[in-house]
């Protein structure tokens, strides 16, 4: 067995914990999956693992490859099973028949395999325990529609009420993105009131400094004098004199503001260039012949002025800093509460609450050790998947759940251990909250937790790849070495699993940006890219050399055989989505070359969505011509140009293009119009849409024109039309302006390379994937990005501001900012690069710079240390390309024969016609029986009221007994908060939690409430039975007791008029306590079944006898409809 599986057998070892460091296509997540196997084949529960893994995608993958290969083993012969468990590790005499059971067992356990993200994870524990974590019962997780409507109408709200806060927001933003900067106002930085002291101390400053005490200090009362005496000869010298005296003469002397020293920074200061940079100019100004002249009795005086100005410039930038950063807080801490409240009314939770409160319950909260507790007994092995893109905040969650392991409250006579993967090579996601720092730390926290009970964690890492060939992997290793390879954690070394698989790696020279663009035509579109832009250019490049490409010999990396080079095996990569990612699917569409499109499309701008949009936009307004003119040239109706020129041409005044198509021959338009007009105010806007894609042929006809890749679009505007319907009352004219009010963005799903397409995504975008050739056209100079507001000062969000107006502390902490930037900017050159099996090509437009300025100038130094064989490569309309290969590349390839399909008889039950399906008979619920639910003569009141009190009251009193009175206020707020009708105003509040007291502390009701140690209590049981003469009964016990002797089912009543007897309970009720009975005998045939009906008005329990619940039942089973 090779050196590389003998590392993947020994990580992957279910008796140990691991932290696991895997390079590049090293395999890791066949080790998560072996690792998952072989603690099922110990017999380990499928309910007590838990595999975090960072997206869906990745937890559906690893989902999926385990139970395909547990199906597999289930159907192997005992020969080929036992060798596939040799060659996971599993040596000795395995059970085989145990290992067959696997995958029935993986698919049967509730809930499935627990392969989830973090965020799922958390969901699910704050689901099971809602009470206990303060939030909403049923809450929802906010999307990010619903949270960009939640801040507007949050401002929208402040700003009418004239909030102070609001000053403090427009001192700060003027308007560009403020929903970005809204967005990243969080609770967790501003829950606390500003603290000033906090702000001064983080920003250097005395304490209590204010502009009035540092101006006290620059200005000691004679400064307008000197400044009288100077300002006249100053304006008879020379032209620099001139200039000062005129800067001088803009300053209020006599009553001086931070405005006028911000004058004087920029008169009697040196810049930031200067050998001092910001010293005073003393002995520079005024010119010689006037310091020795007229102004010479003044010097002395200038000179100290100048020296306060220069003592006073740190100081006056770290105010005005401060002074920013506390009206940032100031606003920060009032938006983020009233957005924190509304998320609560509405219940619903955003991805870091789901962390935060899952964090808090698991450290804070009172009830933590409970809930750890109940959360530790199902939980023995847990898995964590890209641990180096895990946040601080997901590491608390992590941590809190492996204390139990290394506790000795958590130990136990079974194995418990932690598994973690990672790469710091591959950390990208700093702006979700990713830390490499993080990564090394808890690796060295759980080593030392893990050693202290004598269970040592071992660290391992995987240095095989085998995804890629020697000569990407030789390069690799090369650009990153010294200086390059800060942030990456120990300097990357690759070891080729496939040594003999033949590579090339190109670097082409740059393209230069041209001086100017040429003229344009002034027919083309304003925003179109010049011919001669190097953008556009490069891009045709890339398109000519695919076509070029395609068809040429490379080796399978999978088979080891030689094939032509697909479509699907190319994938161009680039740093974002701009003027190149645009330029490179237009190039390879405008080329014929087979394209996914792009991995990001904004509703708005998807040809068939603004098709749709114009018809309904005519049904909504039929005299808006512009929407009329461009659904009927659109594929949905076909007119022509010339149809569409002879159709308006002409018009009368307020002759509308309507009038004109009624008047005209085009009767299949008109016919579709008419009809989809005299839906228009019945339908909902996704039918209404439905109607013109399925009936008239419209979804056909718009992929005819537009290609495949137009559904995405398609099925999108329909998940908007239902998902205005959940917020809004649906109407075409409101989902026309609820439509337009978001731009909305959606996440395309690219197929993989079987697809025959190229893909063209964003290096985050490709995290996971690989491909035989992959190119990178974007590895020019890029500038930083500097529209981040904000800047994090020792945990502290501070105003960052304009880099001549920061003061040195911001300073130091934008510098190393941007240093952990360009280190994941590294980084993200690791991932793109270590995406290509066997062929690289490095490309850009533009400066590529020198050192650690660009990704190419680093590509392009890297080659010149790696032993590659090396030569020239012509490159027509580019230059001269560098090739570096290794091995011996394929001169040519054969396409596959496939073998001619045997034609195969079709069975005789395919011939025939399907038997009849039987009728479908529903399930019958209790609630639906029939009769009256209140007494004869009772007053109808205000029933919705009556029901909505029934409904609050009985989830107090399913909930309420298993906490202390003295709870009973903060858990009620949580249940209502997230039920039927929100939050209940205050004295509803107390009405209920007194009847609830009442009812709960009523003697009467102990034998049920409160039945003693030896009884089973279950609240809220839901019933689905099979009962004799009604069918399949569905419907929810309030409360059941179950005893060895007597199981006792009891339904709350909330009626305001109680029955005298059971003889006078409302026959609505009778029903559905007998159809209860019915079921529960069949549940406990063994046992008396007493039901019970618990009056909350008079605090009774009233037991129905089995005499009347019987001549009840048959009267049911008697009404009831024969099948």
């Amino acid at each position: 067995m090779d050196e590389a599986t003998l590392n993947q057998i020994a990580a992957a070892d279910p008796l140990r914990s691991t932290w696991l460091t895997a390079n590049a296509g090293s395999g890791k997540t066949r080790v998560l999956t072996d690792r998952v196997a072989r603690l099922l084949l110990a017999g380990t529960p499928p309910e007590r693992i838990l595999c975090l893994t960072y997206t869906k995608a990745a937890a559906t993958e690893m989902q999926n490859r385990l139970l395909a290969r547990l199906g597999t083993w289930a159907m192997l012969p005992e020969s080929a099973l036992r060798a596939e468990l040799a060659q996971l590790g599993e040596g000795g005499d395995p059970d085989l028949p145990a290992a067959r059971r696997l995958f029935a067992r993986a698919i049967e356990t509730p809930g499935g395999l627990k392969v989830q993200t973090i965020h799922s994870f958390c969901a699910a524990v704050l689901r099971r325990f809602p009470l206990e974590a303060g939030v909403p019962m049923g809450f929802a997780e906010l999307d990010d529609r619903s949270a960009r409507a939640m801040r507007a109408e949050i401002i929208e709200a402040m700003a009418e009420e004239s909030h102070p806060a609001i000053a403090d927001l427009t001192r700060l933003q003027g308007g560009d993105d403020l929903d970005g900067f809204l967005a990243g106002l969080s609770l967790a930085d501003y829950a606390d009131a500003p603290d000033a002291a906090a702000i001064w101390a983080a920003l250097d400053l005395p304490p209590g400094l204010t502009a009035d005490s540092l101006l006290a200090g620059v200005f000691t009362g004679g400064e307008g004098d000197l400044a009288d005496a100077m300002i006249p000869p100053l304006r008879g010298s020379s032209a620099n004199d001139v200039k000062l005296a005129e800067a001088l003469a803009q300053v209020n002397w006599r009553d001086p503001g931070m405005d006028d020293l911000s004058r004087l920074f920029g008169c009697l200061l040196f810049g930031g260039s200067a050998k001092v940079p910001f010293g005073a100019k003393t002995g520079k100004i005024p010119t010689k012949a006037m310091a020795t002249g007229p102004c010479a009795p003044f010097m002395d005086d200038l000179d100290a002025l100048m020296e306060r100005i220069e003592l006073a410039r740190p100081q006056a930038l770290a105010l005005a800093a401060a002074e920013r950063t506390l009206a940032l807080h100031r606003f920060g801490h009032a938006f983020a509460a009233r957005m924190n409240a509304a998320k609560a009314a509405q219940g619903w939770l955003d991805f870091d609450d789901l962390i935060g409160r899952t964090a808090a319950l698991l450290e804070e909260s009172s009830m933590a050790q409970w809930v750890l507790w109940r959360l530790d007994g199902g939980i023995d092995h847990i898995l964590v998947d890209e641990a180096q893109d895990t946040s601080p905040g997901q590491w608390r969650v992590i941590r809190r759940l492996t204390d139990e392991f290394t506790s000795g409250a958590g130990t136990h006579d079974r194995p418990r251990t932690l598994f973690v993967v990672g790469d710091p090579k591959q950390s990208i996601y700093s702006f979700q909250g990713a830390d490499i720092t993080v990564f090394e730390a808890m690796r060295d926290r759980f080593a030392a937790d893990f050693q202290a009970v004598q269970a040592p964690m071992q660290q391992r890492g995987l240095a095989h790849s085998f995804r890629s060939s020697p000569a990407v992997l030789a390069l690799v290793d090369a650009v990153f070495q010294g200086e390059a390879a800060t942030g990456l954690g120990d300097p990357p070394r690759h070891v080729a699993f496939k040594a003999a698989l033949p590579g090339r790696v190109d670097i082409w020279p740059a393209l230069p940006k041209p001086d100017k663009t040429d003229p344009e035509d002034w027919t083309r579109p304003v925003d179109a890219p010049s011919e001669n832009d190097a953008d556009t250019q490069l891009a045709r490049h890339v398109a000519i050399q695919i076509r070029a490409m395609l068809g040429s010999p490379i080796i399978d990396a999978k088979s080891g055989q030689p094939r032509p080079l697909h479509a699907g095996d190319i994938q161009i990569l680039v740093q974002r989505r701009g003027t190149l990612f645009a330029a490179l699917i237009a190039a390879l569409k405008s080329a014929g070359l087979p394209v996914a499109g792009a991995d990001r499309l904004r509703l708005a701008g998807e040809l068939a969505v603004r098709d749709i949009i114009a018809t309904l936009s005519v049904l909504a307004t039929p005299e808006d011509d512009l929407s009329l003119a461009a659904a009927l040239r659109s594929p949905l109706f076909g007119l022509s140009e010339d149809d569409l020129y002879r159709l308006a041409h002409g018009r009368r005044s307020r002759e509308y293009l309507w009038m004109r198509l009624r008047e005209s021959s085009h009767m299949d338009a008109q016919a579709v119009l008419n009809d989809l007009a005299g839906q228009a105010d019945y339908l909902r806007p996704h039918d209404l849409i439905a109607r013109l894609l399925t009936r008239h042929g419209g979804r056909a006809a718009l992929l005819a024109r537009l290609g495949p890749e137009a559904v995405d679009g398609i099925d999108e505007l329909m998940s908007q039309a239902l998902a205005y319907e959940q917020v809004e009352t649906p109407s075409l004219t409101g989902f026309l302006v609820w439509l337009a009010q978001d731009e909305v963005e959606v996440k395309r799903q690219l197929p993989g390379g079987a697809g025959g397409l190229i893909r063209v995504m964003t290096v985050h975008g490709s995290k996971g994937l690989e491909s035989p050739v992959v190119i990178l056209p974007e590895t020019q100079v890029r500038k930083p990005n500097n529209r981040q507001a904000l800047v994090r000062l020792d945990d502290m969000p501070v105003w960052r501001g304009a880099a001549p107006e920061r003061c040195d502390a911001v300073a130091m902490a934008v510098a190393e900012w941007q240093r952990r930037q360009e280190e994941e900017r590294r980084r993200l050159l690791y991932v793109a690069m270590t995406r290509a099996e066997s062929w690289l090509i490095v490309a850009a437009a533009g400066d590529t710079g020198e050192g650690l300025d660009s990704w190419h100038a680093m590509v392009a130094e890297g080659a010149g240390r790696t032993a590659l064989t090396r030569q020239d490569l012509p490159i027509e309309g580019v230059g001269t390309a560098l090739r570096l290969s290794w091995g011996d590349w394929p001169a040519e390839a054969e396409s596959p024969v496939l073998d001619a399909a045997v034609p195969v008889a079709a069975p005789d039950w395919a011939l025939r016609m399907a038997p009849p399906a039987p009728d479908f008979v529903g399930p019958v619920t209790a609630s639906g029986l029939g009769g009256a639910k209140v007494l004869a003569g009772t007053s109808a009141g205000d029933r919705d009221a009556a029901m909505l009190r029934g409904t609050r009251l009985h989830l107090l009193l399913e909930h309420l007994p298993a906490h202390p009175a003295s709870d009973w206020p903060r858990i009620a707020r949580a249940i209502l908060s997230g039920a039927e009708g929100g939050l209940p105003d205050a004295p509803d509040m107390a009405d209920l939690l007194d009847e609830a007291h009442a009812v709960l502390s009523a003697p009467a009701l102990t034998q049920v409430l409160q039945p003693g140690e030896g009884a089973r209590i279950l609240s809220e049981v839901a019933l689905t039975a099979p009962v004799a003469g009604l069918g399949t009964l569905n419907g929810v016990i309030d409360r059941l007791v179950v005893t060895d002797a007597l199981i006792t089912a009891v339904d709350y009543k909330t009626n305001a008029d109680v029955p005298q007897d059971a003889d006078a309970v409302p026959e609505g009720i009778l029903r559905q306590m007998a159809a209860y009975r019915a079921a529960l005998r069949g549940i406990w045939p063994d046992r008396p079944i007493r039901m019970a009906v618990l009056w909350t008005a008079t605090r009774s329990l009233m037991t129905l006898p089995d005499a009347l619940l019987d001549r009840v039942m048959a009267g049911l089973v008697k009404a009831a409809p024969a099948p």
